[in-house]
């Protein structure tokens, strides 16, 4: 019956180069990865580049990027994860929705070790995500991990939502909620700073990991008088990221001069990470929406 109703809701097509996507806003199969949120005029409120490859094995360079079982350099992996570059299924027994929620818009991703991926990260994993349009257009992604080793071994990750919003020009944007905070700072060896602004703008490269950081963090673009709203459960860190002129010229799949339009700033657990036992679960949420610009950040 839940399968039914996932499929009454959204549709299951070909994307770019004949890649799976089901359309709830726009959900590739492959990393299962959003790629596409519109607001009601139609919007578009994530970047992707026009120079994105849909061409497995490269990700898609935009959008929300899962990354799984590894964000930074925690291990000998990819600097990202690998679950950025997996084919998901759709999950034919998904956790149930609460009674009372009005939700109706969603879908059940599911991703499980294969035996070629053990001899990359040697653990048995069950990744379930969910992908939610709230009524009134906010989006919500929901992430279970759960150990299914049968040794007995624990396994130990970190993780990221990489989200990339799109903004009108960098420099007319801030972020709000994570001033006076601490940071590792990605361009000075992971660097231990203090926030000391009143708000983080930006001028130059940005890539930093702030630890122990509230709930709630808004992205304020001044030019299209929007503000974006990011809230998270589960996901201590947050890490801001715009590669700017010089850093983007040397990535292939960005565009000249992209960077001026997107800015990623992502709920991720980096810090710390997370080691679960066999059996065990770990649930990590973020919920995006967009208000307008008067909108002003509080810490809660």
């Amino acid at each position: 019956m839940a399968e039914e109703k996932t499929c009454h809701y959204v549709e299951r097509c070909k994307g770019v180069n004949g890649l799976d996507k089901v359309i709830l806003r726009e959900v590739y199969l492959y990393g299962g990865q959003v790629t596409s949120w519109k607001n009601e005029h139609g919007e578009e409120m994530l970047f992707l580049s026009s120079k994105a490859t849909f061409q497995p094995p490269k990700v898609i360079n935009g959008g929300i990027q899962i990354c799984f079982p590894q964000f930074g350099s925690h291990c000998s992996l990819e600097h990202r994860g690998f679950s950025r570059n997996r084919v998901w299924c759709m999950d034919p027994d998904p956790p149930p929705f609460p009674t009372c929620s009005t939700n109706k818009a969603f879908i059940d991703l599911i991703l499980k070790h294969s035996e070629e991926g053990i001899k990359i990260w040697p653990h048995r994993y069950e990744f379930r995500l969910r992908v939610t349009l709230g009524p009134g257009g906010d989006l919500m992604l929901t992430s279970r991990i759960r150990n299914t080793n049968t040794d007995g071994k624990p396994f130990t990750f970190t993780f990221s939502y990489q989200t990339y919003f799109a903004v009108s020009d960098i420099s007319e944007v801030r972020v709000e909620g994570l001033e006076t905070l601490d940071y590792l700072d990605n361009l000075n060896n992971r660097e231990r700073f203090t926030e000391q602004g009143d708000a983080i703008t930006f001028e130059s490269e940005v890539d930093k990991v702030y630890v122990s950081t509230p709930t709630k963090i808004a992205i304020l673009d001044h030019e299209k008088k929007r503000t974006f709203v990011l809230r998270k459960d589960g996901l201590p860190d947050a890490v801001v990221w715009n590669p700017w002129d010089k850093k983007a010229k040397t990535l292939p799949d960005f565009s000249h001069g992209e960077y001026k339009n997107m800015l990623c700033v992502d709920a991720s657990c980096v810090e710390n990470p997370i080691t679960l036992k066999p059996g065990e679960e770990w649930k990590g949420r973020q919920e995006l929406s967009a208000v307008p610009s008067s909108y002003c950040s509080s810490r809660r």
